[in-house]
Order: C-alpha cells, then sequence, then structure tokens
C-alpha cells in the first residue's frame, strides 16, 4: 500500500483533485452542479466495484442500499424535522442495517441467484415506495425541506472531498489484506477457502462496507437535490448507470470506478441535445470499451504502464 504513494497513479490523482477544487473559481454553477453529481455517481460506482470487481459478487440491484439510505435520510427531515447531518448519519445506518438483511441470505447462493437477489430487493423497495406514498411521497417523489446548502460552490467542494476520502479509504481497503482476500475470494473461492480463509465473512464485510458509502452518498445527494425520487436514487436504470461507470473506469481498480462516473455523468449532458441518440452513443462507447479494453480505461492505462 505505502508503494502507492511513489507511483505516477498516485500523482496524477493528487494532480486532478487539485485541479479539480480550483474549478469553483472559474466555471459556472451550471457545470458545478453537474459534476457534483457526478461525484456522488462516483462514489456509488466505487462502492460497486469494491463488491464485484473484488469480491467477484455481481450486485445487479445497487440502488436498493442507495435508495435505503436516500430516503431515510429524507423521510426523517421531510415527516419529522430530524436535522440534516443527523438524518445524513441514519440514512447511511439505515442501508448499512439494509445490507446486512439482503446479504446473510444472499451470501448463501451462488452465480446468478446472488445478482437476481439484489435485484428483486430493489423492485421490493421500488413497490413500498409506491405503496406508502403518505410516508414516501410516492411516484411523486419526497420534497426535502432542508437542504446542506444552497451555495454551488459549497455544494462542489463537499461532494468532491467526500469522493475523494471515499476513494481514499475503498482503495486503501482494496489494497489490505482483506481486500487481497476478497479478490482470492472472488477469483478462486474454493481455493481460497481451502487455504483457511473465511470466505462468507469476508464478502459480508465488503457488502456492509459497499452498504455504507452507497448510503451515505445517496443521502448526501438527496440534500443536495431537495428531493428523493424513484427516478433519481433507486430506479433500475440508475443502478445499470452505477454500473456501466465501474465497468467503463476499470474492475478491480476503484479509482477507475469514479473517472467512469464522471464520464458517464459528463457525456450523457453534452449529448443531451441529440436526444435520445445520446442514450445510444453512450451505451455504444460503453460496448466498445468492454469489447476492446476490459480492463476499463484506468485498467489499460495502467496495465499500458506496466509493460513500458
Amino acid at each position: 500500500m505505502t508503494g502507492f504513494f511513489t507511483t505516477r497513479l498516485f500523482f496524477i490523482s493528487l494532480a486532478l483533485v487539485a485541479v479539480a477544487a480550483t474549478l469553483p473559481l472559474y466555471v459556472s454553477g451550471y457545470v458545478l452542479g453537474l459534476l457534483t453529481v457526478a461525484f456522488y455517481f462516483g462514489v456509488f460506482a466505487m462502492a460497486w466495484d469494491l463488491l464485484f470487481g473484488f469480491a467477484g459478487e455481481v450486485n445487479f440491484g445497487p440502488t436498493f442500499l442507495i435508495g435505503v439510505g436516500a430516503y431515510t435520510a429524507g423521510i426523517l427531515n421531510a415527516q419529522f424535522g430530524w436535522s440534516v447531518y443527523l438524518c445524513i448519519v441514519l440514512g447511511a445506518l439505515a442501508s448499512v442495517i439494509a445490507g446486512l438483511v439482503l446479504a446473510l441470505p444472499a451470501l448463501r447462493v451462488r452465480g446468478p441467484y446472488f445478482g437476481l437477489t439484489t435485484l428483486v430487493a430493489v423492485l421490493m423497495l421500488q413497490n413500498f415506495i409506491v405503496v406508502f406514498a403518505d410516508l414516501t411521497g410516492g411516484e411523486i417523489g419526497l420534497t426535502i425541506p432542508d437542504v446542506i446548502t444552497i451555495n454551488a460552490g459549497a455544494n462542489y467542494w463537499i461532494a468532491l472531498g467526500f469522493m475523494t476520502i471515499s476513494a481514499a479509504i475503498l482503495y486503501g481497503l482494496s489494497q489490505s489484506p482483506i481486500g487481497l482476500v476478497l479478490q482470492a475470494s472472488g477469483q478462486d473461492p474454493v481455493q481460497a477457502g481451502a487455504l483457511g480463509f473465511n470466505i462468507v465473512k469476508h464478502k459480508l464485510a465488503a457488502f456492509i462496507v459497499s452498504a455504507f458509502f452507497s448510503g451515505l452518498s445517496g443521502a448526501l445527494l438527496v440534500f443536495y437535490f431537495g428531493t428523493a425520487s424513484v427516478g433519481t436514487v433507486v430506479d433500475v436504470a440508475v443502478g445499470v448507470n452505477v454500473i456501466v461507470s465501474a465497468v467503463l473506469g476499470g474492475r478491480r481498480t476503484v479509482l477507475g470506478a469514479a473517472l467512469g462516473a464522471i464520464f458517464l455523468i459528463v457525456a450523457g449532458e453534452f449529448l443531451r441535445p441529440t436526444g435520445e441518440l445520446a442514450t445510444f452513443i453512450v451505451s455504444a462507447v460503453a460496448l466498445l470499451v468492454v469489447l476492446f479494453f476490459p480492463g476499463g480505461f484506468l485498467g489499460a492505462a495502467l496495465s499500458r504502464e506496466a509493460r513500458s
């Protein structure tokens, strides 16, 4: 892990964060708002990559964890008037509890059944939101009376700082002994188990960590938007964007997932004038990356650096 601080990737990452921190000084509020959302999605993607890239478990329902954190925080603020910061903490905690409840039975199954279990959880959450509309706002969405701040620059710095800290923690975890065990269990769980590692325990830990960062980011996002709705934090399409972001950036890189999310959000907004063609173009790029650069943007760059 200490060797990372002497690599080219570390200095490039440090330079990018430093440059990004200065953007509020000379770019418009529109650009800052776009990047703020992209940074939160970057955390979603990094949290998903920890579970899939290292533990080898395909979570088709990342928005279950995101949605639980987002809606818990939003409901506590909108319905009970609790403070923003307490709601954010409780939203993350609720996501951890929900992740634990989901992971315990889900990790007992193998292959596509794990993914199907997580996908069903998303559909159940969507149905819960619609059925209990008096509490959740239903299909219209839940209006959040409070926000962290209305200053675009402050919101941007909060999101950038949160993504940077999350990236450091998740990357550090991925390079720790726990991360190495997760990687081994993801590649060959039978052999890893034969070596004496408790595979289920390590995967459960990864699921809980992923749930924490997903829920915390979801809670922060709704207090930025000022609303919580199925379309913004729970819908399956949102989950697909999270998964595609991680794949574009590079599986098992963590940091690449954040880059993939930023690319996806910015590219989608840049291509918005093309209408439905925007989705086609972004999807085509994602398909080409998967076919010709299966390691993703960052994975391909790291492989090229290793060969040079």
